[in-house]
């Protein structure tokens, strides 16, 4: 492995099993070598990033200690194969001058088609549905319709019966409304409307300190009780603490999500995955609603052009 220098470069991929890693075409005369870790946990970052003077990685923490010059000396360049870049100590970088890329709009599509697909699954139960009819209660009890009845014994909504509600007016929310509606023709209202009115919920927004907590307590009790909360987002958008005790006393009829407050998550650190949430209707998926073969042709050619044009003197959806 050749040190990074002027005219070398030394590019470190900290989760490269989830990449379909390029060739990169440098101008003359840079030239790259590579050091491919499948996977990386949070404590081995800075001792993996020393020689790296590009660094690429997805969802992974790198913060203000890994981007201290005397841990990372070399680095120039961070890629963030996502669309998401709060993973990123940015205050770091600026200080330091690294230039930070990411790779918007990639995962649109498989994004928007996961969160319908969530809201399917918690709207009519269907993980509950299918444990119950697999267990055998379908031919021992006759009857499961009791099963998707809401608190007042009610059916579940139908698509048409719907008022979908969505936070965020960016790439994702945009296909989220065309797929829900078949049009792109949404109503803007304010936001303690849309939490009052909705009774499909679909966060896609960024998390940034103005919408951390944005749905806690308050926001769960104004909320319709045939409400479906659907999260593709970012966890630390949505309390956690509040969801369950919202999902407990029934306030709302379920909730999904793909994302969490701290990831990996798990019952140790996550209170949505704790054993006493068995029972609610409560649909989880581990981050992988951006999985599909188009996002992942999109995160290799926005991760080539990034790279090249930053060598060449250019830029490509720099943050930062």
């Amino acid at each position: 492995m050749a040190l990074p220098s002027p005219e070398h470069h030394h590019i470190v991929y900290l989760q490269g099993e989830v990449l379909q890693i390029p060739t990169f075409a440098l101008p003359p005369p840079y030239t790259y070598s590579e050091t491919i870790y499948p996977r990386t946990a949070v404590s081995d970052v800075s001792t993996r990033i020393h020689n790296a003077s590009i660094l690429v990685v997805s969802a992974l923490r790198v913060d203000a200690h890994a981007l201290a010059p005397e841990t990372s000396p070399c680095l120039k360049l961070i890629v963030v194969v996502a669309s998401g870049i709060d993973c990123i100590d940015l205050d770091a970088c600026r200080k330091r001058g690294i230039v930070v890329s990411n790779c918007p709009n990639s995962n649109v599509e498989a994004v928007s088609e996961h969160a319908i697909g969530l809201y399917f699954a918690t709207r009519r139960k269907l993980l509950e549905m299918h444990l119950a009819t697999r267990a055998g209660e379908w031919s021992q009890k006759g009857f499961l319709m009791y099963k998707c009845l809401d608190k007042d014994g009610m059916p579940p909504l139908t698509c048409q019966d719907e008022v979908a509600g969505i936070i965020g007016n960016g790439s994702v929310g945009k296909r989220i409304a065309l797929l829900a509606q078949g049009s792109d023709d949404s109503e803007r209202v304010p936001f303690d409307l849309v939490i009052k009115q909705s009774t499909v919920l679909f966060i896609a927004l960024p998390l940034m300190d103005s919408t951390r907590n944005l749905l806690s307590t308050i926001e769960f009790e104004s909320m319709s009780p045939h409400a479906v909360l659907v999260n593709v987002s970012r966890g630390g958008i949505v309390n956690e603490e509040a969801l369950i005790q919202a999902l407990e006393q029934r306030n709302i009829f379920g909730a999904a999500t793909d994302v969490f407050r701290e990831e990996p998550a798990g019952p140790g650190n996550s209170p949505l995955l704790r054993e006493n949430t068995q029972d609610l209707n409560l649909v989880t998926t581990p981050h992988l609603a951006w999985l599909s073969q188009k996002t992942s042709i999109n995160y290799s050619q926005k991760l080539k052009q990034a790279v090249e044009a930053w060598c060449a003197g250019g830029s490509v959806n720099v943050v930062t």
